[in-house]
């Protein structure tokens, strides 16, 4: 097998960066192959799917990412921290970038690969946030259920600051499960 360069690692960089401003259709191949910094052709021999491919791998890579801030915040007691790092990527985007798989979910969910990347990416947060509620103690299925809950609530907030160019929405959400957590840990 042919050693892979960096090339393919800035490829996947540049993908997961476009495509959570910009989305899968406005990102084009052409886009990409700029952005990654090596020739069209380097581009399909590290990812013969194509964007469809590269689109997957970078939702992978993006969902890793936000699950290790997760799970470093959760395992230090920090829930604020999760909020206060997803603020600052807001804003120091000007609001272009929020959740990192969000954007790419709405705008190619007619892929079957890149739906199943997305639907990972979520499930390995969820999956954080239950491990997190079961060592505290809450038992199986509330965790289960406590920590969709806290997903879908993240997601929204992240949704409607991005959309309001506001960190409003994010604070409450984060108020509101501390709130929450709180008392189910009482």
């Amino acid at each position: 097998m042919t050693p892979r360069t960096d090339s393919r690692q800035r490829f996947l960089d540049a993908a997961a960066d476009l495509f959570h401003t910009q989305g899968y259709h406005a990102t084009g191949v052409n886009q990409l192959v700029s952005a990654g910094g090596a020739p069209k052709g380097s581009f399909y021999f590290h990812f013969p799917g194509g964007k469809e491919q590269l689109a997957a791998e970078a939702v992978v890579q993006s969902a890793d990412a936000l699950r290790a801030l997760l799970e470093a915040a959760l395992e230090s007691g920090d829930i604020d921290g999760v909020f206060t790092a997803l603020g600052t990527m807001l804003t120091d985007s000007n609001f272009q970038r929020g959740c990192p798989i969000a954007t790419i979910a709405l705008d190619a969910g007619d892929s079957e690969p890149i739906r199943e990347a997305c639907a990972t990416g979520f499930d390995t947060w969820r999956t954080a946030i239950d491990d997190f509620l079961r060592a505290k103690g809450i038992p199986g299925e509330r965790a289960e259920e406590l920590s969709l809950v806290a997903l879908a609530m993240l997601e929204g907030g992240l949704l409607l600051a991005r959309t309001r160019r506001d960190l409003t929405p994010l604070r409450a959400v984060a108020d509101h499960l501390r709130a929450t957590l709180e008392q189910e840990l009482s």
